[in-house]
């Protein structure tokens, strides 16, 4: 039999008792036994980030699922440190950095806005795509597979029920990866 697949959530949100999607998301992920949620802002209050600790997370894991409420257009100010500190030149990438190579990257992020202010003529001007270069290519850089992210638009004005078939969705890929990856590896 195939041992369960190592799965670490980064999970950022500066706030998390507030939240009404990232909340319920990290606690049913935390009922997982093969899954680690590992809460930034509960671990670094101070952004004083232990990176060997952080890259020996990164280092047992199958799958780095990173969560995050979106936040003007980006990530959180902690996770934006984390990027810049952990995924260090000679580990994470360029020369002798293959420390990520194989592994896969999963995005799963929360919209204040609905999906249709995230189009060229929504509030927002671009699709939600547009704003996901730079995660993208951290991941691609790293050799890390980039997986299809999965995304809660309209998190501020949700209904229960649009929340609870988000989070179920969301554990029933964590409880069944790789195998819902396609052969393209999304």
């Amino acid at each position: 039999m195939t041992p369960s697949p190592n799965i670490l959530v980064i999970l950022a949100h500066a706030s998390l008792q507030r939240s009404r999607v990232n909340r319920r998301l990290a606690k049913a992920a935390k009922l997982l036994t093969n899954v680690n949620v590992h809460d930034l802002y509960e671990t670094y209050p101070d952004f004083d980030i232990d990176i060997k600790h952080e890259q020996s997370l990164l280092e047992a894991a199958d799958l780095v699922v990173i969560q995050h409420p979106v936040q003007w257009y980006s990530v959180p100010s902690l996770l934006k440190e984390w990027f810049d500190v952990v995924l260090e030149h000679g580990w994470a990438y360029g020369e002798g950095g293959n420390a990520l190579t194989g592994k896969s990257y999963w995005l799963v992020a929360s919209t204040g806005g609905t999906d249709e202010t995230y189009r060229i003529d929504g509030v927002h001007q671009h699709p939600f795509s547009s704003f996901l270069p730079a995660q993208e290519q951290t991941a691609r850089l790293c050799g890390m597979a980039w997986l299809t992210p999965h995304v809660f638009h309209g998190a501020n004005q949700a209904d229960d029920a649009s929340v609870s078939r988000h989070v179920s969705t969301f554990v029933n890929k964590l409880e069944t990866y790789p195998n819902w990856l396609s052969k393209d590896g999304t």
